[in-house]
């Protein structure tokens, strides 16, 4: 690897391409080595990806910074901008999907998912779109209750679809504009993230608010706002969100650190002190992230105590070569799965699956035998 040429290329903000290169992890694909940056470093994007048998990088998709109160927030951070786009933000597995002579699907970290990569080449107009934008990369979410990394249900989706929320050029990371890639996307009849409109930063938090109460009511993630070039980017989410994010959390209490907790509560905590017009709907709330914090707790508890298996539960469907290829790759990434059903369904073959939550139940195991925690 020519190393001072990639440096360049990257624009990373050290001359020194040792100090940059030292954080890449060498991967590979089906035989392919590629070059993982697994930590931001040095102005660059977490998952940045070199292949260096065709000279190609892709950016990490850049982190996205969260309002926790809309009003002033929305003005005061698209400043100077004349159009706030409202998207709705999917709760699903982030890749980016790139060609680099065979269309490979990158999660954030920047690893290839063999599973997502079959599903998007099955799914998308991927040949059509990359003979026309070769240089370019899809941002999409896998959503779908049949999916090996969420279970979120959707309305129209039964096993799991692509929503396409974004396409970059793949070594500057540039974005097209909102408008530019709706249009793209229409073209390839790729599915898109709904859009509920476009106002001035000084009435889009009032566009915003609306939409959260839609999205809140039906138990959806929240909102993505972006300038229309698509260069700026903050988010937004429901209380169903974050009650749902919680009660994930503590149905595996051992398994998710405190930070995970402690900002969903600031997230909770803004809303309400921005959104509770009154005692009653703050009590209410109150009784609600109550719920979601000590009933999956005391279930997962009695799970363990009944002898259950606790952890993350999925359902996957794909050819045999799609299915064995994602086994590998979770059992790379150090989980340890234990299958509850594998059968076929219209030349398909399903998988149901639980990626075990090894530490709570351990810790829940020697607490329920006697243990003792220090505190």
């Amino acid at each position: 690897m020519d190393r001072a040429a990639y440096l360049e290329r990257l624009g990373a903000t050290t001359d020194d391409p040792v100090d940059l290169f030292e954080h890449f992890e060498q991967r590979s694909f089906d035989g392919r080595p590629y070059h993982v940056l697994s930590d931001a470093r040095h102005g660059l994007e977490r998952g940045t990806v070199i292949v260096e048998d065709v000279d190609a990088v892709i950016r990490g998709y850049p982190s996205i910074p969260r309002l926790l109160v809309l009003e002033p927030g929305v003005q005061s951070f698209f400043e100077g901008r004349e159009t706030v786009a409202v998207e709705e933000k999917l709760d699903g597995f982030n890749v980016r999907i790139a060609n680099v002579g065979e269309p490979l699907a990158f999660t954030r970290s920047g690893y290839v998912c063999p599973y997502t990569t079959a599903r998007a080449r099955k799914l998308l107009s991927l040949e059509a779109f990359f003979d026309e934008h070769p240089e370019q990369a899809l941002c999409a979410e896998l959503i779908g209750p049949e999916t090996p990394y969420t279970t979120t249900d959707y309305e129209g989706v039964d096993t799991h679809d692509f929503r396409v929320f974004g396409v970059r050029d793949r070594e500057s990371g540039e974005a097209l504009p909102v408008a530019d890639r709706r249009a793209i996307c229409e073209t390839y009849d790729f599915n898109q993230p709904r859009l509920f409109g476009r106002a001035p930063p000084e009435t889009a938090a009032e566009l915003v608010h609306d939409a959260i109460a839609e999205l809140d009511a039906a138990g959806r993630e929240g909102v993505v706002m972006k300038s229309e070039s698509g260069d700026a980017m903050v988010k937004y989410t429901t209380e169903a969100q974050h009650h749902g994010e919680l009660a994930y959390a503590f149905s595996l209490p051992f398994d998710h650190g405190r930070d995970f907790v402690f900002s969903r509560l600031i997230r909770e905590a803004f809303q309400a002190a921005e959104f509770d017009e009154d005692e009653e709907r703050l009590q209410a709330r109150a009784h609600d992230l109550g719920e979601s914090i000590l009933v999956p707790m005391v279930e997962a508890i009695q799970d363990v105590d009944d002898g259950e298996t606790i952890g993350h539960r999925h359902t996957v469907r794909g050819d045999a070569d799609s299915i064995d290829a994602l086994f590998d790759h979770l059992h790379d990434q150090s989980m340890t799965i234990e299958l509850e059903a594998d059968r076929h369904e219209h030349g398909e073959r399903v998988i149901e699956f639980v990626k075990v939550a090894e530490s709570s139940r351990d810790r829940i195991t020697y607490y329920l035998e006697g243990g003792t925690r220090n505190e």
